[in-house]
């Protein structure tokens, strides 16, 4: 009988299965779902900086009688408190009911008044709070570093106010991700997260106008992320990683887990399979390991990353013409 448990934040998983933040994860009872089909830990769906202020935002535009500056600070503290709140009952209501761990999530994109949600979510009873932020780097005149400077310092000022573990979920619109990994892990990330899969536009030729791409990923997008998990996991030492994006069957698990990542977050595959693929999922890792005489993850956790395979520069390559000019 092989044992599926790992370790990620410091937080003991039942199994190396995370369900990301989203609206798998947004009440208890979908939790429970999750749980039964054998999740080893849940993120709940985030609370949106974007979405609190432009809550405030659009109830003092439709307001009346808001003539006074006491009247329109009463409408922002109201509704950020009924946001937090729900939130927290969330989270309290998670950890009383299921006994794996329960990591909380804050959508941001900026340093600010919104950092005392996070003491607010540690009191609450979440194990871990995971950091998504959103933010694409547009300015023609922007410098790399200032862009990365924002997540160094919302990073640095939640540290101030938790000690919970915490994880930054990023994307790959990086220069230089391997640094930005190191930095973070040197303030005080407990974790990151590879990769973050943001909103991305289309356009319907049609009717003209902007419309949402494919919202679920696709297990071809898993190329990306397991080249970066093998690179950091490598030259990163002291952090851990959650694979994210691609992941649709135990095979994908077991990818991720060889490259190097402590946990792997699934999403668009119970979106597409239900709760259920989880479970199989499980099954295909525990068949693997029987299969190739692994009694834990951490026996064949990252031996295929980047400083363990014979030629590291399989994971450098960066154009097609490269790889085809050596077949014959």
């Amino acid at each position: 009988m092989v044992n599926l448990e790992t370790n990620y934040l410091g937080l003991k998983l039942k199994n190396p299965i995370v369900v990301s933040s989203s609206g798998l994860t947004d009440n208890v009872e979908k939790i429970g779902k999750l749980v039964e089909a054998g999740a080893g830990a849940v993120v709940l769906k985030s609370l949106f900086e974007e979405q609190i202020n432009y809550e405030i935002k659009n109830s003092i535009q439709k307001g009346e009688g808001f003539d006074y500056p006491e009247a329109v600070d009463y409408i922002k503290e109201y509704t950020k408190e009924n946001n937090v709140n729900e939130y927290l009952n969330l989270i309290k209501d998670a950890k009383a009911a299921y006994d794996i761990p329960v990591i909380a999530s804050i959508n941001c994109f900026s340093t600010g008044e919104w950092v005392d949600f996070a003491r607010k979510i540690e009191e609450a009873g979440a194990d871990a709070l995971e950091l998504n932020i959103y933010m694409l780097n547009i300015d023609k005149n922007g410098k790399a570093e200032d862009y990365e400077k924002v997540y160094y310092d919302i990073l640095a000022d939640v540290k101030k106010e938790v000690n919970i573990p915490v994880v930054m979920k990023l994307g790959f619109y990086f220069s230089n991700l391997v640094k930005v990994v190191n930095m973070l892990s040197g303030m005080g990330a407990a974790g990151v997260v590879l990769f973050n899969r943001f909103y991305e536009p289309d356009i319907d030729i049609h009717k003209l106008q902007i419309t949402a791409a494919e919202v679920f990923s696709s297990s071809s997008d898993l190329r990306r992320t397991l080249r970066w998990i093998a690179i950091v996991s490598e030259m990163v030492k002291d952090v851990d990683i959650s694979a994210s994006t691609g992941i649709h069957s135990g095979e994908a698990v077991v990818k991720v887990l060889l490259a190097g990542a402590a946990t792997a977050q699934v999403c668009s595959a119970v979106y597409k399979n239900g709760p259920e693929i989880i479970t199989k999922m499980l099954n295909e890792l525990s068949e693997w390991m029987e299969e190739k005489g692994y009694e834990n993850i951490e026996s064949f956790k990252g031996i295929m990353n980047y400083g363990k395979i014979g030629n590291p520069a399989l994971y450098e390559r960066s154009q097609f013409m490269k790889y085809f000019s050596s077949l014959e």
